[in-house]
């Protein structure tokens, strides 16, 4: 893979989670998207598939690695966005009380920055369709993306 689209890969995640902070702080329909500790996860996610292909088009040494992380983070976000749909279409699975919450809200991240890490909405609450999908289809979808590209420019043999 060439730098530039390490490049744009990270800046297509940022771009993820940028957008998820403004809808979380906007709102859309007049309701307002406060983030359930699964979003806070995937954020997560994207946040690590930025950051390893940020350092994989800066670090040309260890690319390879820094590109494995990538995946790692893609796949993890896929388990997590995956869980939340599942969730989501499931909805006497969740007692409304939400454990993770407490677990992810003790993290220092969460007190230091909780505009992007604090936890305190319902994962299984349904709330306005974006477009048609749900906000945690649309991740799930955007993850399942950026793995398969990941996955395939790791494979693909070198010209």
């Amino acid at each position: 893979m060439k730098r530039i689209q390490y490049l744009f890969l990270s800046c297509l995640s940022l771009s993820l989670v940028i957008f998820a902070v403004i809808l979380q702080q906007t709102g859309f329909q007049g309701v307002s998207f406060l983030p359930c500790p699964l979003c806070i996860l995937q954020r997560v996610g994207y946040l690590g598939i930025a950051i390893s292909c940020l350092l994989a088009a800066g670090i040309a040494p260890l690319k390879k690695l820094f590109h494995g992380l990538a995946i790692v983070a893609a796949g993890y976000g896929v388990a997590v966005a995956g869980h939340h749909v599942w969730l989501l279409s499931h909805p006497g699975e969740s007692c409304g009380i939400d454990p993770l919450e407490l677990w992810i809200n003790q993290f220092q991240l969460a007190s230091a920055i909780p505009w992007l890490f604090k936890a305190d909405g319902l994962c299984s609450a349904k709330l306005p369709a974006i477009l048609g999908l749900q906000v945690p289809e649309w991740s799930l979808l955007w993850f399942g993306v950026l793995l398969l590209v990941l996955l395939l420019s790791f494979f693909r043999k070198p010209r």
